[in-house]
């Protein structure tokens, strides 16, 4: 009887904390605005050892220090913790501390979900294994049925912005752990909550998650209204830049005026004169002076020109002006007027200052950098193309990976974010390859329908 209730107790544990992991993952993919769910469930399986593990790490507690009593559940709490915070940091390609934001993220929502579910366990007038497969079916359903409502109600959308905002990662994170340590604290004590007191109880674990809930949407909203403002400041220093460089062209086609009428003259008494071959050279000199001093300006205004999107133009003519402050050969190329693009104007725009950053950066890792953009829009169409030298060996599959940088870990964060932000835009679609020395990232952008 003893054996047999020990393995009850056994499986049942295992049963309960499967369910609580798999109440977590759907919770996981809601909050962290997950679209490739079928490529993450696919990489589902190896946590079920998180599960097995924390069973047998909970029974090996129990038979080895039982006085530990709460502090029992807090060290298996934390183990599951760190189990499924590497497992996500693996499956999603996060780096440490943003794994560890969205598992404590899902795991709020989580726990106020076992909380409701082990209330029926102890109040439901049936039979106790009933009542625990009962309590099992209502934490999977409810948990989601969450997932499902923080789809609905663009829940994930904010809360990708604050994991991706420019606030440190290990800041988020250990706020969001101490929320959630709340919430798991708030479960430990649905044992000890008499019966009469149960409706307040549900009161205060449902308006502890809508706070938290509230509270990371607002912390979102600020960044976002911040980084908004910011670029709308950006905006309006960079149109200023755009102006004086008009004004400067306008003052070399002033200058470039009364020399030519001095050009013009010495032209006249060397055609006069029969001078065909002094003529032939000072003609020459003419046109490379008028490219010289002008030609590539007017050029590169008339690029700039055909980005008819205020953040797009402010962008570029700020990395052109560092590139070439910093020896970068530069040459953009806009074809036809670029009025609008197919996603949202500051996701393309990060997207854009992720791939310049990054050419500009491996550019000057060569004995001659440069770095060409191109842009072409039609039929609503944008087609973006970044090339650069480069003369670095390619890690294909580590370049993506959160960290991941030529110059060493803990850098690279730019690719990993790009590929997040297109995550969210079926209508996005992005190339690279390399050879010869050329890196190339190519991005086209289908109009929106």
């Amino acid at each position: 009887m003893d054996n047999a209730m020990s393995l009850w107790d056994f499986l049942s544990a295992f049963l309960d904390t499967l369910t609580g992991h798999l109440a977590l993952t759907a919770c996981l993919l809601a909050v962290t605005d997950e679209r490739a769910v079928g490529r993450r469930l696919r990489r589902w399986p190896p946590l079920l050892l998180s599960p097995l593990a924390a069973t047998l790490l909970s029974a090996g507690l129990a038979a080895s220090f039982p006085w530990l009593g709460m502090t029992h559940y807090f060290i298996v709490s934390l183990a599951i913790l760190a189990m499924v915070t590497l497992w996500v940091k693996w499956a999603w390609g996060f780096g440490f501390w943003r794994a560890l934001a969205a598992v404590c993220m899902a795991s709020v929502f989580q726990a106020a979900d076992a909380t409701l579910s082990w209330m029926l366990y102890l109040e439901l007038p049936v039979g106790e294994r009933f009542r625990f497969m009962a309590a099992m079916g209502l934490h999977l359903g409810i948990g989601i049925a969450v997932a499902l409502l923080l789809y609905r109600l663009r829940f994930d959308a904010w809360f990708r912005l604050l994991l991706d905002g420019e606030t440190a990662p290990w800041r988020t994170a250990l706020l969001l752990f101490a929320l959630e340590s709340v919430m798991e604290a708030l479960l430990r004590l649905a044992g000890g909550i008499e019966t009469r007191f149960l409706p307040l109880y549900y009161l205060l674990v449902l308006a502890m998650v809508v706070l938290i809930a509230a509270l990371v949407v607002y912390l979102a909203q600020r960044l976002d209204a911040a980084r908004k403002i910011q670029a709308q400041r950006d905006v309006i220093a960079q149109q200023r830049i755009y102006e004086q460089s008009l004004e400067g062209i306008r003052q070399e086609v002033r200058a470039f005026r009364h020399d030519y009428k001095n050009l013009l003259a010495g032209l006249s008494q060397q055609a006069g004169e029969g001078e065909l071959e002094g003529l032939r050279r000072t003609l020459s000199e003419l046109d490379a002076g008028f490219d010289r001093r002008l030609g590539q300006r007017i050029q590169a205004s008339a690029q700039l020109g055909n980005l008819q999107i205020p953040e797009v133009r402010s962008l570029l003519l700020t990395k052109l002006a560092a590139m070439g402050e910093r020896g970068t050969a530069c040459r953009l190329e806009v074809l036809y007027p670029v009025t609008a693009v197919g996603m949202d104007v500051w996701d393309f725009v990060r997207c854009l200052g992720i791939l310049v950053d990054n050419a500009s950066e491996a550019a000057l890792e060569t004995d001659r950098p440069w770095v060409e953009l191109l842009l072409l829009a039609q039929d609503g169409r944008v087609h973006l193309r970044v090339s650069n030298s480069y003369g670095n060996p390619i890690e294909p599959g580590q370049m993506w990976r959160e960290g991941w940088s030529t110059k060493g870990e803990g850098r690279g964060l730019g690719l990993a974010s790009y590929r997040r932000i297109l995550e969210g835009y079926p209508n996005a679609s992005s190339c690279t390859s390399w050879d010869r020395g050329v890196f190339v990232q190519e991005l086209t952008v289908e109009a929106k329908r």
